[in-house]
């Protein structure tokens, strides 16, 4: 007997609600974020540019940085709207005068379709929440939330900064205003078995409405780095990774949303693994693998 697994992906989910492709603008509305502040270095694997390397300075007027990411993205592809992505740093922990009216201006352009905002559980207070609803009322909000994992020996060693505990209390609290919640995972984080991999996909399965599956990659000027050359971190192989995010893909509930397979960061700054930095060559890795494996795109749940 032939067990088929489906899972349910950001370009269909796209393609069911919104009839066209839409592509991401990455942003960036913070500088900083509290772990930096408050622990120094931030979380092991975080980039001087908070994750947000694709995205122009915080400094730089909105308007100029949508003209920017455009095109970025239009060199590659035409479209009408676009997801505007509010990338870098925590986008929660900043001046709330001065976002909030960037976020309003964001969404109430015509060629924005969808407003993403990527924070920490632990920036998400009162007046973010009382915003949120405001502005889901206007188009889709998406609240990204830098998860990695559920285990907290393994956030301490990552210096992630709270216990899961307080994601499941922010995640409440933007579900019941009706906010999408999207978590990021990282696979292969140290010292983390497969196992603790899919209890974490498992845990916030009922809780998320989508999910990004990150490969844990190795960036210059992170404390990650430092680990690796002292031989403190495996990274995975293209292999080891394919096998565990099939694996994933298993355990995560099919009305899910998966935004992300893998992930690549900057290639001036990448360590390792190397093979990452070749997205196409990922990409089609992991398709010929699910091909093999029966693994297919759709909505549908497992039988």
């Amino acid at each position: 007997m032939i067990f088929i697994s489906y899972y349910y992906s950001l370009s269909k989910y796209l393609k069911e609600n919104y009839h066209e492709k839409l592509y991401k603008l990455s942003l960036a509305c913070s500088d900083d974020c509290p772990n930096r502040k408050n622990k120094k270095d931030g979380c092991i694997f975080c980039s001087n540019l908070g994750s947000g390397n694709f995205a122009l300075s915080s400094n730089i007027n909105i308007k100029e940085q949508i003209e920017h990411a455009k095109n970025l993205v239009n060199n590659k592809a035409k479209c009408n709207r676009y997801i505007a992505y509010f990338q870098a740093f925590t986008s929660t922990y900043c001046d709330y005068e001065k976002t909030s009216k960037t976020f309003e201006y964001v969404i109430n352009r015509d060629d924005i379709a969808i407003l993403s905002i990527a924070t920490r559980p632990d920036c998400i207070d009162l007046q973010w929440l009382n915003l949120f609803e405001k502005l889901n009322k206007i188009k889709p909000v998406w609240v990204e939330l830098g998860l990695q994992t559920i285990h907290d020996n393994t956030a301490i060693l990552i210096n992630r900064g709270y216990k899961t505990n307080v994601y499941f209390n922010a995640v409440k609290k933007l579900k019941s205003i009706g906010v999408n919640v999207i978590t990021h995972i990282i696979i292969g984080l140290p010292n983390e078995t497969e196992e603790m991999i899919y209890e974490t996909v498992k845990s916030i399965g009922a809780y998320t409405d989508g999910i990004k599956l990150q490969l844990l990659h190795v960036l210059k000027g992170t404390a990650l780095e430092k680990m690796y050359n002292e031989g403190k971190v495996e990274i995975l192989t293209i292999e080891n990774y394919t096998k565990i995010l099939s694996g994933c893909i298993e355990r995560i509930k099919k009305d899910v949303v998966i935004h992300r397979l893998t992930g690549d960061g900057d290639k001036k700054e990448l360590i390792a693994p190397l093979w990452s930095g070749n997205k196409k060559y990922v990409l089609n890795y992991i398709n010929k693998y699910f091909d093999k494996n029966d693994i297919i795109q759709g909505k549908l749940a497992n039988n």
